[in-house]
């Protein structure tokens, strides 16, 4: 097992790869899979933007879902993963943030990373149904007002939670639109591998997390 101090000495890459094989190993479903991939491109476009650490900040949200396709219940996810974060070496700041990002934890959102978290995570995938509805399923053809139409469009995305997406803007002390505006761009550095490209736009399947009938 590799310990907590030679895990954070690694260089950023090297635990972005980590992280990112902790997920695969945890994670088959690629739903899951892209989902991680666009909290984290959300998650590191906000710590540029105020000067935090940017590995640090995609690592979290690389890995705030891993244990959920194994451990789906609100009993086991994210206590599990919690657990299997600290066998592996990660630092309570990385587990908290996790841990607070689901409200049936306790976990307070104290500081900006898991506030972010939090205001990314149910977005991200919201933003993704909206991508796949699109004619071209792509990226490009989402703009942040018509995803503010699509949020009041109870039938649409119903596993999204709309409350904690508006909740998440109001803890960040940013505006609902901005906050969607910024997190389109940030997910669009990384479209292709999202498949909302235009391009390689896949098949969503139907029940994950981003299904737009789900």
């Amino acid at each position: 097992m590799t310990g907590r101090d030679d895990l954070f000495k690694m260089s950023a890459i090297t635990r972005t790869d980590a992280a990112w094989c902790l997920l695969t190993e945890f994670t088959q479903s690629e739903s899951l899979r892209k989902h991680a991939l666009a909290v984290a491109a959300c998650m590191r476009a906000y710590a540029r933007k105020s000067g935090a650490d940017e590995e640090l900040w995609g690592l979290v949200g690389l890995l705030h879902d891993f244990d959920y396709e194994r451990y789906p219940t609100a009993t086991e996810h994210p206590y599990k993963g919690n657990e299997i974060l600290k066998e592996r070496g990660y630092s309570e700041e990385v587990r908290r943030a996790i841990m607070s990002h689901a409200e049936y934890t306790g976990f307070p959102r104290v500081t900006p990373m898991e506030k972010t978290l939090f205001a990314c995570d149910e977005l991200a995938g919201f933003l993704t149904a909206c991508a796949l509805v699109k004619p071209g399923k792509s990226l490009a053809e989402v703009e942040a007002k018509s995803v503010r139409k699509k949020m009041k469009d109870k039938a649409f995305a119903r596993s999204v939670n709309r409350e904690d997406i508006t909740t998440g803007a109001a803890e960040l002390g940013v505006d609902l639109e901005e906050h969607i505006a910024f997190c389109i761009e940030a997910m669009k550095s990384i479209a292709a591998e999202l498949g909302l490209d235009g391009v390689n736009a896949g098949k969503q399947p139907q029940g994950s997390k981003t299904d737009p009938q789900g």
